[in-house]
């Protein structure tokens, strides 16, 4: 029944958002490096990996360049007009095809790559390769603003998000796991909407009463 929604879901926003897709499409063809699409690995279901699309908002060697796979507030790789895709989110949409071909679903653990797959301990990654990866999830709703949390030069930026942003991710993309059916599906995906609304949420906390709570380190930032 989820594989209907997805369809159904991710078709029906192709459809309604061509006419902002396809002006993106053109702007990005002739501003920046000239490239429309970012493809890059990650980790699917099963441990499996599959290109996943984002349009292309940073410089083309970027995952070589600082941060890495991290990135940061105001990150120096990101294109102008990227720093709007990015903001609106815009930039992840053409996810949608992969929720097409099957890749990934509307709702899921977020697919990392394989660098950052691997700061989860063996349990989470056994849990969140049970389930497709999602356009949007818990763990994306939790931390919406992560690249505002890490925009603290006071600290180093890689070891952080090791110590304690994974780990607290990883327990949110296992609760997701644990809770897996429509009635979390269909909350998730209006929290999602939510929290582009209104950016500074904590109504997944009220919602699901049970969420695994974020460590001190984390607390006041989300």
């Amino acid at each position: 029944m989820v594989r209907f929604f997805d369809i159904f879901f991710s078709g029906l926003a192709l459809i309604i958002l061509s006419p902002i897709l396809v002006p993106v499409v053109i702007i990005l063809k002739f501003t920046g490096e000239g490239e429309v699409f970012y493809i890059q690995q990650r980790v699917g279901k099963d441990g499996k990996m599959f290109g996943l699309l984002k349009f292309a908002t940073m410089l083309k060697d970027s995952p070589n360049i600082g941060t890495g796979d991290i990135t940061v507030k105001e990150d120096p790789r990101v294109l102008p007009f990227g720093k709007f895709l990015r903001k609106t989110k815009i930039n992840e949409l053409p996810q949608l095809i992969n929720i097409l071909k099957g890749d990934m679903s509307i709702i899921g653990p977020r697919p990392l790559t394989k660098r950052n797959f691997d700061l989860y301990s063996y349990e989470i990654k056994q849990y969140i390769k049970k389930v497709k990866p999602g356009l949007s999830g818990i763990g994306s709703v939790v931390f919406r603003d992560e690249e505002n949390i890490l925009d603290n030069p006071a600290i180093d930026r890689v070891k952080f998000y090791a110590k304690y942003i994974a780990p607290y991710k990883g327990k949110l993309e296992k609760w997701y796991v644990q809770h897996q059916n429509l009635y979390t599906y269909f909350i998730l995906i209006f929290l999602t909407v939510w929290a582009v609304i209104k950016p500074d949420t904590k109504l997944h906390f009220r919602v699901f009463k049970d969420l695994p709570r974020p460590p001190k380190e984390l607390d006041s930032k989300l």
